[in-house]
């Protein structure tokens, strides 16, 4: 490897994030932020690892080296939250994951002096905030997003909070973790170094389970208990911050807490919010007649689409309030402030479909990105035959347009008949 220059090193790692349904453009930018982040060698050798978990033996065999010294390998990359170390059952699988939401972000979950955090977040907000590409392929392609939007459970009338579902409640999230880590707030340690953070918690990015296990293993999240993360959570609703968390239902990795001004889901919903870049929850916001125009809501608003109009009655006229219903997150953030009873949260009239967990919802990303074979024919290295059938269990299941999506990126006659005869069944 050492004939190759550090810039072919960095595209081919390039080359091999983008096999997965969350990718990065290229730029120039990136190779610099993926630089600082890993050395050339480092580089290198991800960039030969496989898409799904694999073991320290696969990758020895990928990298051509000893078992024993692929696994310090991969511990040391691991202890540097490039790779999330899954241990299960007595054994240890690895996997790299995207950057967002994923190693982007840990590199700046806890204070560090082995990498310049300053550097590091003036290169972050130029590549996902300044230019769009980066933030149009992670949130504007495909129909199913990496996050969602859970509803502030205390802003819902009686009448429809018995009928909010398990996995629609930021709650039973914690309630249900296997693990709960909290670290730093990514969004705003970075905007922290550029001088421009708000005054929102910092200590208060959640994760949950495999991740957690992994970050807090590696010093990266700090272990709390569920009392001390719902502590978190009602500070985090008295400070008019939004809960979005994975787009799954069951096995949740994380819940974000974010601001307006600082947090990058917020900032593409303000910039590309009719391209509907993150998922809503299954409320709305809605307005009654006692609306007081007072405005508070207005100022509350995480992604500004709350507007105050005048309305002509009576040869008088008063302001209310009025919401862009198609741009509403359903967080019930405003809600939380009117003082009349005004706002109130109310089901919506279509719901919005959350896959069921981590492997529904990235097949359903890979089909709508064009990337299903890349799950499947692994260029890196073969999956077994346990997890093939799992993902095409997966593919199965889709409503029968996606089946076809799926089949003609696969290009497989055997996965076309499997889905026919599936539907035959059924």
């Amino acid at each position: 490897m050492a004939h190759l220059t550090p810039r072919s090193s960095y595209h081919r790692l390039t080359q091999r994030l983008n096999l997965y349904s969350q990718g990065a453009p290229p730029s120039e930018l990136l190779y610099r932020i993926l630089a600082l982040l890993f050395s050339d060698r480092e580089a290198e050798l991800v960039a030969a690892l496989p898409i799904r978990p694999f073991s320290a033996a696969q990758a020895a065999r990928n990298w051509k080296m000893p078992t024993a010294a692929a696994e310090a390998l991969l511990q040391q990359l691991a202890g540097r939250a490039l790779l999330v170390d899954i241990r299960q059952s007595g054994s240890t699988e690895y996997v790299l994951p995207p950057p967002m939401a994923g190693f982007f972000e840990f590199a700046l979950m806890r204070t560090r002096t082995d990498i310049d955090q300053k550097l590091l977040s003036e290169l972050y907000e130029q590549y996902i905030t300044v230019e769009d590409e980066f933030v149009r392929q992670l949130f504007l392609t495909g129909k199913t997003q990496m996050g969602r939007v859970f509803v502030q459970e205390a802003t819902l009338p009686s009448e429809h909070s018995l009928h909010v579902l398990d996995y629609e409640r930021a709650t039973e999230v914690i309630d249900s973790a296997s693990a709960i880590g909290i670290g730093l707030c990514y969004c705003r340690h970075k905007r922290q170094h550029l001088g421009r953070a708000c005054g929102a918690e910092m200590e208060i990015c959640m994760t949950f389970n495999t991740v957690a296990s992994s970050l807090i293993r590696c010093g990266y999240a700090r272990r709390v208990d569920k009392n001390e993360c719902q502590d978190l959570l009602d500070k985090a609703w008295e400070q008019n911050l939004v809960q979005f968390g994975e787009n799954v239902q069951n096995g949740v990795n994380f819940i974000c807490n974010c601001c307006g001004c600082c947090c990058e889901a917020l900032l593409a919903v303000q910039r590309f919010g009719h391209e509907h870049p993150v998922h809503t929850s299954n409320f709305i916001a809605t307005i009654e007649d006692n609306c007081s125009g007072c405005g508070r809501c207005v100022n509350v608003c995480p992604v500004k689409i709350i507007s105050l109009e005048t309305e002509q009655y009576s040869g008088r006229g008063r302001k209310r309030a009025v919401i862009d219903e198609d741009l509403c997150l359903g967080c019930g953030v405003c809600t939380r402030s009117c003082r009349v009873g005004a706002l109130t949260m109310q089901p919506r009239a279509k719901r919005v479909i959350t896959p069921v967990n981590s492997t529904h919802k990235v097949v359903l990303m890979a089909i709508e990105r064009g990337k299903l074979q890349n799950l499947i024919f692994d260029n890196q290295l073969l999956w077994s035959h346990r997890g093939l059938a799992a993902l095409l269990g997966v593919v199965l299941k889709l409503p029968p347009v996606k089946q076809l999506l799926a089949s003609e990126q696969i290009g497989s006659r055997y996965l076309a008949t499997l889905c026919e005869r599936f539907a035959a069944e059924q």
